[in-house]
């Protein structure tokens, strides 16, 4: 995993979180159009930029700089039964990444 997918991964995380461009840049105090060059690969954010992304979006700069897989995510205001919901669903995930990689 490289740079080359910072643009994607902040993509996909920020509509993930259901905010548009112009939501996350007033966030961020940048313009729309900065965003726009962040995610399509043009441009990449200052350390004090991309440290407000991870602040807004609540995700480690590790996952968008490629540096690690690991999407941390933060499971508050879910009750109990939709945690164990995920649990089990991440459960299933891996179970069968296992045994895809052992054919």
């Amino acid at each position: 995993m490289t740079i080359n997918y910072f643009g994607e991964k902040l993509k996909s995380i920020r509509k993930s979180k259901r905010l548009t461009q112009l939501e996350l840049s007033e966030r961020l105090q940048v313009s729309k159009g900065t965003v726009s060059a962040y995610e399509q690969g043009l441009s990449y954010p200052s350390i004090e930029t991309l440290v407000k992304i991870c602040d807004t979006l609540e995700i480690s700069s590790d996952y968008l700089l490629g540096i690690s897989d690991d999407l941390t995510f933060k499971m508050g205001g879910l009750t109990d039964q939709q945690m164990e919901s995920i649990l089990q669903f991440i459960s299933l995930i891996e179970q069968a990444n296992k045994n895809v990689n052992r054919q």
